[in-house]
């Protein structure tokens, strides 16, 4: 394997590439290969379309290098390549186990992981302990489908809804007493933040993707960048080691993608407080977050006890209730008269019950409602 150094515009992306690479995703690729040095080299074939190694490139022209490390393989058919592409992609898929990845990164005390998106305490590392009944370990393609149809939850994706952001300017403007016409939201998605045109007078008022927080904030000191950032609220303070100020609000921000985060704040504006914690911000920000989520409830609807709905039976089993439905003492039903005058119906539809299995069944709810307010 012989490696050359190709000038960085004479390579071309494959416009068959099935793997997508998020912008945080080559940002720290970049951040690998700013502190390592570059040690996979690009795949190319013989017309220098990249085979194995978009991100790298991409991470390349961030940090503006004129050539990069490749490899041709040009031995190989077209069908063969296109079999390499997919198959890399495939073979780099893997779990990660948790005790030896927390061990790792305990004991390393010199590089800050988070910059690599290696950070506990994002939703990602998170995610098998809100479904990990429906995962299976090991099992990636069932994974995969299962995650097709996942509301996705991260930190990253938890763009900040118009109000509840207004309140909060509205708060620091007041506060630091900075022009409000003078903040910047450079965290959208495809934006990237080193980009931007910071002038003197700016200040970055934005939520960003915690996952690299960190970074986000030493890059913003090295550059003397005024700014508020959201951040999380349990673990704020340990998420940077810079001379800055933490606010806490108590703040349970439900975002546009449907998450609800616990957040807090981060700012270089204030040369006195290490810690403030600010009842007003929580009463403006709980007011308009309130008004969001209350539009958002979906109805919760009490059927009658002669019908059945799966959502509303499954503590039964939970609490040791048998109960059993005869096929002749029911009927399957997608409405009542009263949802069907409003446009409305059963979400996966339910049963009607006769006299006696209705009874059997209020019996077994009752038994369970006892129950459960007997352990709790």
């Amino acid at each position: 394997m012989t490696v050359q150094d190709v000038e960085t515009e004479k390579i071309k992306p494959s416009e068959k590439n099935a793997k997508v690479h998020t912008g945080k995703q080559v940002e720290q690729i970049a951040n690998s290969i700013r502190l390592f040095g570059w040690k996979q080299p690009v795949v190319l074939d013989k017309d220098n379309v990249v085979i194995i190694g978009h991100g790298r490139l991409q991470a390349a022209k961030i940090l503006k290098l004129t050539t990069v490390p490749c490899v041709y393989a040009e031995n190989l058919s077209e069908d063969e390549v296109k079999a390499l592409r997919l198959a890399d992609n495939k073979l780099n898929e893997s779990e990660w186990d948790m005790s030896y990845l927390e061990k790792e990164l305990a004991e390393i005390s010199e590089v800050d992981m988070t910059d690599f998106g290696l950070d506990l305490n994002d939703e990602w590392f998170k995610r098998s302990e809100s479904d990990g009944k429906a995962r299976q370990e090991g099992n990636d393609e069932y994974n995969a489908f299962v995650e097709k149809f996942e509301i996705k939850k991260t930190t990253d994706d938890c763009y900040t809804p118009e109000n509840v952001y207004q309140v909060i300017a509205d708060w620091v403007a007041k506060e630091f007493k900075v022009d409000k016409k003078n903040f910047m939201r450079p965290f959208y998605p495809g934006g990237n933040y080193q980009e931007a045109k910071y002038g003197k007078n700016k200040v970055v008022v934005d939520n960003p993707p915690f996952s690299i927080l960190s970074q986000i904030l030493k890059w913003y000191e090295d550059h003397g960048v005024k700014f508020f950032l959201f951040g999380p609220a349990l673990t704020i303070i340990t998420a940077v080691k810079c001379d800055l100020t933490y606010i806490i609000a108590n703040a349970n921000i439900t975002y546009e993608n449907g998450a609800e985060v616990q957040t807090a704040f981060i700012t270089n504006m204030d040369p006195e407080y290490r810690l403030r914690v600010e009842p007003e911000l929580y009463k403006l920000i709980k007011e308009q977050n309130d008004v969001n989520v209350k539009g958002a409830e979906l109805p919760n609807y009490a059927y009658p006890d002669h019908v059945i709905v799966p959502g509303q039976i499954q503590k039964l089993a939970k609490y040791g209730q048998t109960l059993r439905v005869k096929k002749t003492e029911c009927v399957a039903i997608s409405e009542l008269d009263e949802q069907k005058a409003e446009g409305k119906a059963i979400f996966g539809k339910g049963l009607l019950l006769a006299e006696k299995a209705a009874a059997e069944k209020a019996a077994a709810e009752k038994a369970a409602a006892e129950k459960a307010a007997a352990e709790k």
